[in-house]
C-alpha cells in the first residue's frame, strides 16, 4: 500500500516515542472516528505535519497490531453497540506486535465516553486464568461466559498533537479471520481521533469538516463480526448504510 511518497511523508513528521506520550495516554476520553479510502492519506499527511508527531517504535512508524476478541454465545457486545446501549464493553488480547507487548483489554463505553482498562499477558489464549477472570468481573461487575469470535490485524499510524492532549490514529490494511473465514480491507483507512474532551478545532476534525468527510459510528470488532458471521448469526439491520458506505469507500467508489 504504502508508495515512496507516503514514506517520504511520514519522514516529514517529527517523531515520537511510546515514552514520550504519557502525556497522552487518554485512557478515559471521547472517540470520534472517519473513513476514507487511502488514496487520500499522504494529501492529508501533508497538511498534519506541523501539528502532530508520529509515534515511532523500534524504527518503525507503521507497526502492527494483533488482535484476539471476545464475545459470549449470544454475541451480546455486538448486540449491545448493534441496540445503541450507552452502557457497553469489548473485551480483547492485543498484541504490540513490534514491542512483542501483549495485554488483556477491557473498552467500557458509558455515556458517550471510553474508558479502557488493561493488564499484560503473556501470549493470545482462548481461557482466562483466575486474575484475568478477577480483573474482568471487576470491570465489567458480572461473571460473563466469554469466548474468543474474531482475530483482527491491522498496521497504525498514531499523531500526536504538539500542544493539545489529543492523539490521532490511522489504521489500514485491516483483516479479520476466524476459523477458515477472511475478509481484508487494503483500501480502507480508519482514523480515529482521540481527545480528553470532543475539540471541534482540532487540525484534523477541521480538515475532514473540509473535505466533507463526516464522523461515522462502527467498530472494526462490529464491521469484522459482520464480515465473518452475516445474517446467518447476526442481526445488523442498523449497520446496513455504515456497512455499504465503508464498502464503497474500499472499492473506490465513494
Amino acid at each position: 500500500m504504502f508508495s515512496l511518497n507516503l514514506e517520504n511523508i511520514l519522514a516529514t513528521l517529527e517523531p515520537i516515542s511510546l515514552a514520550e506520550m504519557d502525556r497522552v495516554k487518554l485512557m478515559n476520553r471521547t472517540d470520534t472516528k472517519f473513513a476514507f479510502h487511502h488514496d487520500k492519506l499522504a494529501s492529508f499527511l501533508s497538511e498534519m505535519n506541523s501539528h502532530y508527531q508520529i509515534l515511532t517504535i523500534n524504527g518503525t512508524s507503521t507497526p502492527h497490531y494483533e488482535s484476539l476478541y471476545f464475545d459470549d454465545h449470544q454475541f451480546r457486545f455486538f448486540k449491545d453497540h448493534h441496540n445503541g446501549k450507552g452502557d457497553r464493553f469489548k473485551v480483547r488480547i492485543r498484541k504490540y506486535v513490534e514491542s512483542n507487548l501483549f495485554f488483556l483489554e477491557i473498552k467500557h463505553k458509558f455515556k458517550g465516553r471510553t474508558d479502557k482498562k488493561r493488564i499484560e499477558t503473556l501470549d493470545f489464549h482462548s481461557n482466562f486464568d483466575s486474575g484475568q477472570k478477577e480483573f474482568i468481573l471487576k470491570q465489567m461487575k458480572e461473571d460473563v461466559n466469554l469466548q474468543p469470535t474474531m482475530w483482527n490485524s491491522f498496521q497504525r499510524i498514531t499523531l500526536v498533537h504538539k500542544t493539545l492532549n489529543e492523539r490521532l490514529t490511522l489504521d489500514f490494511n485491516i483483516e479479520f479471520h476466524f476459523d477458515n473465514i477472511e475478509k481484508k480491507f487494503p483500501h480502507l483507512i480508519i482514523a480515529e481521533l482521540k481527545q480528553e474532551g470532543l475539540n471541534r478545532n482540532s487540525p484534523f476534525y477541521v480538515l475532514m469538516k473540509a473535505q466533507r468527510i463526516r464522523p461515522y459510528r462502527l467498530s472494526k470488532y462490529c464491521l469484522g463480526s459482520i464480515e465473518l458471521y452475516g445474517e446467518e448469526k447476526l442481526k445488523f439491520n442498523r449497520f446496513k448504510k455504515k456497512l455499504l458506505f465503508l464498502n464503497k469507500i474500499e472499492n473506490n467508489e465513494h
